[in-house]
């Protein structure tokens, strides 16, 4: 489960795959898939996004599973190898007749015509170059799945994608600026205040330092998630909404949410937030009280720092004077949370290190829709 953004950096669906591994035909994968959506909880924890849902060929969406996979909500990408299958085409045509979305995944078999319908592509831009304009003449949005670094998101978007996904977010482009040394040191002054839990005086006199933040701040407690009758208008007053604990989260995120040079929303401010919403999740579930799983919170959204600062992460916890447990988790991925921490950094992963977390699947997946969901709600708020 990863999501895809659009080319302003804001998420606009989610990729699911399920693995094949273990699985023994297609009865056994739409079986799967059947579980996936017989949730009623997965389309309404990413709403409004849509689910790009990568499938190996087109007969495994029997009718059964189709009733759970509204057309309105799910977009299938199907692999372009099934078009030489017999009937496949068939079978993707009459899924655009019912609604469907279908995206064209991976290149085309030798001498195949797609149907005139088909004219949108997922490819996995895996060590893959495009030419500017190669898409130009398909209708999109197209996705490129696998786009690691800043410089590919780059290229894929100057040939024709529109949809991203992959770990490009936290790879930033070497050119790309963080801070300037002043403003690095101001948001370290704050993270260690909030670290410390200091007074309300102390955070609002750091935070008149810094306007683009204090904006985000009044702008966050003015928006419709708190559907207030009269704006606030001071620090005092937005910290007396927020309560110190909720004050602590939103500026963490806050960082994250400073404008960049080019005028675009930080794709690493939804990163943050999954991390620490699943974080916190996954001690909740494991039985941690209400401070371990802030720690767990703290630890998640705080693993970026070293990407949105352009510092070592030892520099940084050095200067926060975090508890050793959180220190060593975000230094070595050492500990309870250094384990799940290394969790939340996979996109899938494997039976060993959820058994080495001591978290079940059905844990990971609810941890999964748990920070989706926050993720989303954060990045339509900020």
């Amino acid at each position: 489960m990863r999501a895809a953004a659009n080319t302003g950096n804001q998420w606009v669906a989610v990729t699911l795959r399920v693995d094949g591994a273990g699985v023994a035909g297609p009865a056994d994968v739409s079986a799967a898939w059947h579980a996936v959506f017989a949730s009623p909880d997965l389309l309404s924890a990413v709403a409004p996004l849509d689910c790009v849902v990568v499938v190996a060929n087109p007969f495994i969406l029997t009718a059964a599973l189709l009733d759970l996979m509204p057309p309105s909500r799910v977009v299938f990408a199907i692999d372009a190898d099934a078009l030489s299958d017999e009937g496949a085409p068939g079978r993707i045509s009459a899924l655009h007749d019912e609604g469907y979305r279908i995206l064209i995944d991976g290149a085309l078999p030798a001498g195949f015509a797609p149907p005139p319908m088909l004219r949108a592509v997922s490819l996995d831009c895996t060590d893959r170059m495009f030419s500017p304009g190669t898409l130009s003449a398909l209708f999109g949005p197209h996705l490129a799945r696998a786009v690691n670094t800043a410089a590919q998101r780059e290229q894929c978007e100057r040939a024709g994608f529109s949809w991203f996904s992959g770990s490009y977010a936290i790879h930033p482009a070497a050119s790309g600026t963080p801070d300037d040394g002043s403003s690095r040191k101001r948001l370290l002054s704050l993270l260690g205040l909030l670290a410390a839990d200091a007074d309300t005086r102390a955070l609002e006199t750091l935070l008149k330092q810094d306007p683009a933040l204090c904006f985000q701040l009044l702008k966050l407690v003015n928006s419709a998630a708190f559907a207030l009758s009269m704006p606030i208008t001071s620090f005092g007053q937005a910290i007396g909404l927020l309560g110190r604990r909720q004050l602590q989260r939103w500026l963490q995120l806050l960082l994250y949410a400073r404008q960049r040079e080019d005028g675009l929303a930080n794709p690493l401010l939804p990163v943050a937030a999954l991390r620490a919403a699943q974080m916190e999740s996954l001690c909740k579930q494991r039985g941690g009280d209400r401070d371990e799983q802030d720690l767990a919170f703290v630890v998640g959204v705080f693993s970026l720092l070293d990407v949105l600062l352009g510092m070592p992460m030892d520099d940084i916890v050095g200067a926060l004077n975090l508890a050793p447990g959180a220190a060593a988790a975000l230094t070595e991925r050492s500990g309870a949370l250094g384990r799940m921490l290394r969790l939340v950094e996979t996109d899938a992963p494997s039976p060993d290190m959820l058994r080495e977390a001591n978290v079940t699947p059905l844990q990971w997946w609810a941890s999964q829709l748990h920070a989706h969901h926050w993720a989303i709600q954060v990045s339509r708020n900020l």
